[in-house]
């Protein structure tokens, strides 16, 4: 009997417990509608008209995940709530957009160390499976995907970020996951599984032979880290991200990377020849139709970086002491200052491994710099554009980019001649508040 009494006890405390959570957490808006429990696929409610056809199995709960199991993740939850709060850990997230230089300011936390659990790119399985199943983006519902995979990577839980890869893992194993060998702690041995012999990782490891990552592996080793931080150029708006920052369990600071438009889209149309030939055939032979879908997209894309911008430089309670933004040109420029700019932002030290990183780095030759190479000669990138971009094309991005570059403090050139002397600045000496 005195058993019995016991059993009930400890159910309804944790019963009470959930309750405080819940009451904790209710300021957290428009979340799934139901939580995955860790490693196990499960296709969330708020997603099912987007999710493929063929990812209908996982949607259907064992018996074995009953009241009890989601009593035990709320319970796990709390306790990592209180272990957030007294170990400090800090959950990094760098914003940015397609050649503004995020894969190599990335590594300034990629080479952490030991104690940084650092992502490439997650969110390019939740793009590509959104535009193949619609055809096209749906921004509302691709918003609530990045914000919700996001939220529980940073909680180290891949299971929501499963459903989106294509082939499907198999008992949480995957030989697909996008750009694995770019980030360090998903090629460390904790998470090394062994070789398969026959089975081909498509982005497999430099530093070590290994076998398809193993996602619980990857989990575990990410709670064991004191920091994580993740690299995406798939965010929109940055007001989309409000409930992290509004997550009691995560500590986020956002970092939004900016570049020149100019130098952006002249950089695109290098990396990206297919999708920017109409550009291309503009810069040879033609004026450029500012009514064209590619025009507007490209005001689209700039009106978006301001917006989020502008959101955060005025800095809404939500994003005080969470926000700052930093210029690529600023960077390439003066790599050490900014990066322990950072890290002071951030609030982890700034370790002699980035630092070394970042020196052998920074000085690199022509035949290291590759379109898509971390290894940069960095001061030359910063005018390498206004030699490659026609002084047409970069007008056309003046008129439809204005605001957004008078924004960053890049200077507007009125003539052919002004846009390739590199005794012209166009950097405006420009601080931006994130403190």
């Amino acid at each position: 009997m005195r058993i019995k009494y016991t059993i009930s006890l400890v159910f309804f405390v944790a019963l009470v417990i959930i309750e405080m959570e819940n009451n904790i957490i209710s300021r957290v808006s428009d979340k799934l509608a139901l939580k995955q429990t860790p490693q196990t696929p499960l296709q969330p409610s708020g997603l099912t008209h987007i999710l493929p056809k063929h990812n209908a199995s996982f949607t259907k709960l064992s018996k074995t995940n009953s009241a009890f199991s989601l009593i035990k993740r709320r319970l796990e939850n709390y306790s990592q709530h209180k272990e957030v709060v007294m170990r400090g850990r800090k959950h990094i997230l760098l914003l940015a957009t397609t050649r503004t230089g995020s894969s190599f300011v990335g590594e300034f936390f990629n080479q952490q160390g030991d104690n940084m659990f650092f992502l490439f790119e997650p969110l390019w399985h939740v793009e590509k499976m959104l535009t193949l199943e619609t055809g096209g983006t749906n921004a509302t519902a691709s918003a609530k995907a990045y914000r919700d995979v996001l939220q529980q990577l940073f909680l180290c839980d891949f299971s929501l970020l499963e459903s989106f890869i294509e082939p499907l893992p198999v008992n949480h194993i995957t030989t697909g996951l996008f750009r694995r060998e770019s980030s360090s702690s998903l090629c460390q041995e904790s998470v090394c599984s062994p070789v398969i012999k026959g089975v081909f990782e498509r982005y497999r490891c430099r530093t070590r032979r290994c076998g398809p990552l193993n996602l619980t592996m990857a989990s575990e080793s990410c709670l064991q880290k004191e920091h994580r931080a993740i690299k995406s150029v798939r965010v929109r708006q940055l007001e989309n991200l409000r409930p992290l920052a509004e997550d009691p369990r995560l500590d986020v600071k956002f970092i939004q990377l900016v570049r020149d438009p100019r130098a952006v889209l002249a950089s695109r149309m290098v990396a990206f020849a297919a999708k920017y030939k109409n550009w291309k055939q503009w810069a040879i032979d033609g004026e450029v139709p500012i009514d064209d879908d590619e025009v507007r997209k490209l005001k689209w894309n700039c009106d978006n970086i301001k917006l989020s911008a502008e959101i955060g430089l005025r800095q809404p309670a939500w994003l005080r002491r969470r926000y700052m933004l930093v210029r690529y040109e600023d960077i390439a420029r003066f790599p050490m200052r900014k990066a322990t700019e950072m890290y002071r932002f951030v609030g982890i030290p700034f370790t002699p491994q980035v630092k070394s990183w970042i020196l052998r780095n920074t000085q690199a030759s022509k035949e290291t710099s590759g379109v898509y190479s971390t290894q940069k000669n960095s001061s030359e990138q910063v005018e390498k554009w206004r030699f490659s971009l026609p002084f047409k094309i970069a007008r056309v991005v003046q008129k439809v980019c204005g605001p957004t570059l008078k924004l960053f403090g890049y200077k507007f050139v009125s003539s052919e001649e002004m846009l390739t002397d590199k005794s012209i600045s166009l950097i405006e000496d420009k601080v931006f508040n994130f403190v």
